[in-house]
């Protein structure tokens, strides 16, 4: 049941890096400097645009490991409820089984009344596991939707200090020469900006 919300994150977070910061043209310096064969290479000399890596991001931002220790406490919690809802269930029918066999119930009523029981036990856990289920999937889409836009907006706000042509996302191609990796300066400006404002 445990899905990792860096997975999901990095999902949603795909479009918004592919599309978030793109009017990608050939540049100027794109065009005079002939290819390198190296990933060290003068940044005069490199196309005007970059990558972030979301995996590596989203695993070294903050905040989105925060909501990602959120989401597994939730996962545990539903899990945990749901093994005791389940427990109680499997005892009560083993022991209604157990009087039936065994000749026990003395009535039909008894017996009409342990069935009402179980029955209710089986409605309220429906109820309560189905409440926990519904709020952990709202939280997974308040932490998508709030790591997303921190994302793209620092994002945005980075590229018009460096005036890039575009900003992808790594998992949009099959390959990127490594000097064009922007991830650890976008990981190092967005944890600085979150633990500024949870001071």
């Amino acid at each position: 049941m445990k899905k990792n919300l860096y997975t999901v994150l990095g999902m949603a977070l795909a479009l918004a890096i592919g599309s978030g910061v793109a009017s990608c043209g050939e540049s100027k310096d794109e065009k005079a400097a002939p290819a390198k064969k190296t990933a060290v290479a003068d940044s005069v000399a490199l196309p005007n645009y970059r990558y972030v890596d979301m995996d590596t991001l989203l695993t070294k931002y903050i905040l989105a490991k925060d909501y990602n220790e959120e989401m597994i406490r939730m996962q545990e919690n539903l899990e945990s409820e749901t093994k005791k809802h389940q427990t109680s269930l499997q005892a009560l029918a083993s022991q209604i089984q157990n009087k039936v066999q065994n000749n026990s119930y003395l009535s039909q009523e008894s017996f009409d009344t342990d069935q009402q029981k179980l029955a209710s036990m089986q409605s309220n856990a429906e109820r309560s596991v189905g409440m926990m289920q519904q709020k952990y999937a709202e939280a997974t889409m308040k932490a998508q939707q709030a790591v997303s836009d921190s994302v793209t907006a620092f994002i945005e706000a980075y590229n018009k200090k460096h005036g890039y042509d575009a900003i992808f996302n790594k998992a949009a191609a099959l390959h990127f020469n490594p000097a064009l990796d922007i991830t650890d300066e976008i990981v190092e400006g967005l944890n600085a900006r979150y633990n500024k404002v949870k001071k």
